[in-house]
């Protein structure tokens, strides 16, 4: 191969992820993941570094149970016309309201003292998860409409890094801040992160896929409410795809949601944790997302789906080895490396997959039934359970247990893959004009 033809190969493969639809999905990213760390890790670490008791620390993780029933509002952006503002467009619109009500709740949530009422820091953190659900709703549905079919996987791939820019970003930059303003300078200063979402959609304006699907079949608040359930279930092994969606990831959102618990008790320190579960994390995770890419395109859907569960289900496994070996920075590095790594590689695969099984019509409807289910089974285990089950039989017998509940999720997906159900389950947001588009196999 000549050199030129090596520069145009290399130009080739770089030039999808700049497309302006795939820097939208970054933008989009960016502000889709800054209030999930806001109640995530953030929170957690403000919560142990004032004494407060692990049970109570891990039952914040029920503020993450917001995001798993947003489905049932997900309805109102498909099918409710907001009055002056909705003139912009019905995507556009939801999307700047609920931009600014995320961020008046992370205003709330910087004010919010856990030494002084700990029963207002959990309302003010299931705020903060309402609005964010409702943020991430209109978020998932502009950039899945906004992408053509033959995007979504490079899509899904520049939405994680956006993701994890935001979540990452808002967690390092409020640990620093935190640490010399305190706590409430800290959030106000993430609210920050609402803007790029704000600056996407003003750029991209309404997406033409959505318009033409309800221009097609429009829908009424009626047909918002109740078609989306029917026509999903309408579909062959519904009722099974369901199934893998609330399995699949058990094991890896009790690991994740526990992991700063693990790093408090092996007291790293909050500079060593911004090192290296934020910064270097960071980049294991950008490797992963751009080699959940490469896996993607030369694999297909299925087959590298499948691989990135396994993936996550090791990467588990790394956890109860550093819990294992104590403060270690080495080892650390190589537990949060990994596990990032596998983390961006199954984003990528699954992103693109969940959003090939939306409908056009109810495409905000489908996204938030589909991301919501993906991990209220190991959100809600965390939030009730977690705690009691590490002071009981310790962190590594925890994360072992946790690698184990991977198992389900893994033999289901094999399961549907001999069946045909991996690709009969697809909707019309993969499809052009009714063809399935290419890399689903």
């Amino acid at each position: 191969m000549t050199s030129m033809s090596k520069s145009k190969s290399w130009l080739d493969a770089v030039k999808p992820y700049l497309e302006k639809e795939a820097v939208i999905a970054l933008l989009l990213g960016i502000s889709s993941g800054f209030p999930y760390a806001m109640i995530g890790a953030t929170l957690t670490t403000r919560l142990a570094q004032d004494g407060i008791d692990k049970k109570a620390v891990t039952a914040f993780a029920l503020a993450f149970l917001v995001y798993n029933f947003k489905w049932m509002w997900a309805w109102i952006v498909d099918g409710v016309h907001i009055p002056l503002l909705g003139r912009m467009g019905q995507r556009l619109s939801w999307l700047l309201l609920s931009a600014a009500f995320v961020a008046i709740a992370v205003f709330n949530l910087a004010f919010a003292d856990p030494s002084s009422s700990l029963l207002f820091v959990a309302y003010s953190a299931v705020l903060v998860g309402f609005a964010g659900a409702t943020f991430d709703i209109v978020i998932d549905a502009y950039r899945i409409e906004i992408l053509r079919p033959d995007q979504q996987g490079v899509g899904a791939g520049m939405s994680q890094y956006g993701w994890r820019l935001g979540s990452a970003g808002a967690g390092a930059l409020a640990l620093v801040v935190a640490a010399r303003l305190g706590w409430e300078a800290a959030y106000i200063v993430c609210a920050a992160f609402a803007i790029p979402a704000v600056i996407a959609v003003l750029w991209g304006g309404e997406p033409a896929r959505h318009r033409e699907a309800v221009a097609r079949k429009a829908i009424n608040i009626g047909e918002s409410i109740i078609g989306p359930f029917r026509e999903f279930f309408s579909r062959h092994g519904a009722w099974l795809v369901l199934l893998f969606i609330l399995l699949h990831k058990i094991g890896d959102t009790l690991a994740n949601l526990t992991l700063r618990l693990l790093l408090e008790d092996l007291g790293f320190s909050n500079d060593e944790i911004a090192i290296y579960d934020v910064g270097f994390g960071f980049w294991a995770y950008l490797v992963g997302i751009f080699v959940g890419g490469v896996l993607y395109a030369k694999m297909g859907l299925k087959r590298s789906v499948l691989l990135s569960l396994f993936l996550m289900m090791i990467s588990n496994l790394s956890f109860a080895l550093l819990a294992n070996a104590g403060h270690s920075n080495w080892g650390l590095a190589a537990t949060i490396g990994f596990e990032n790594f596998a983390s961006g590689v199954a984003g990528t695969v699954l992103v693109a997959y969940f959003a090939a099984l939306c409908d056009l019509r109810f495409t905000a409807a489908h996204y938030a039934l589909i991301s919501s289910a993906a991990s209220i089974v190991g959100r809600f285990l965390t939030g009730t359970t977690a705690g009691a089950m590490v002071e009981s039989m310790g962190f590594f017998n925890f994360y072992i247990l946790t690698m184990f509940a991977a198992l389900p999720g893994i033999i289901l997906f094999w399961m549907m893959m001999r069946s045909g159900l991996a690709d009969s389950s697809i909707g019309s947001a993969a499809t052009f004009d009714g063809k399935p588009s290419n890399g689903v196999g």
